[in-house]
């Protein structure tokens, strides 16, 4: 099973870190791949949440393209990314990864009728949040990875 941090967080969300090429690096260095987002404006490469925040480029994607997982922000983000493992959703409950994985999201991780197995990645919102599922999952991604490795 893979654990992937969100953002480059591994003990916890640190919104001023989220997303920087450093603070990813960083969390890959300890072991983990990573979810960043990534979105296109005027025809150029910005890591962020919820705006663009550090610009990057191809190059530097490539070499790290076997660790990362690409919340795509926009279409031209999608088109871009899609030779990578990437992934776009918006508030839906699950969306297919570029390498065919289900990526799940939402209130419905933990019903009881949920069946994980090895082609799922699952969110964990924290720590002490790993919902009831039965299987094991492709992978999961958390802001506290360290706690689960």
């Amino acid at each position: 099973m893979k654990i992937i941090s969100h953002r480059g967080n591994i003990r916890g969300a640190i919104p001023d870190k989220e997303n920087r090429p450093s603070y990813i690096d960083c969390a890959m260095g300890s072991g983990y791949d990573v979810e960043i987002d990534l979105r296109i404006v005027d025809g150029e490469l910005w890591l962020g949440h919820d705006e663009p925040q550090y610009k990057i480029e191809h190059s530097w994607l490539e070499p790290r393209r076997e660790f990362l997982w690409i919340h795509c922000k926009d279409l031209e983000a999608a088109k871009q990314c899609w030779g990578y493992q990437s992934f776009c959703h918006h508030g839906d409950p699950y969306t297919y990864t570029s390498t065919g994985q289900i990526w799940l999201h939402g209130t419905h991780i933990g019903v009881p009728e949920m069946k994980i197995d090895d082609n799922i990645i699952i969110p964990m919102i924290d720590d002490k949040d790993y919902p009831p599922f039965e299987g094991t999952p492709f992978a999961i991604c958390t802001d506290y990875p360290s706690s689960i490795k």
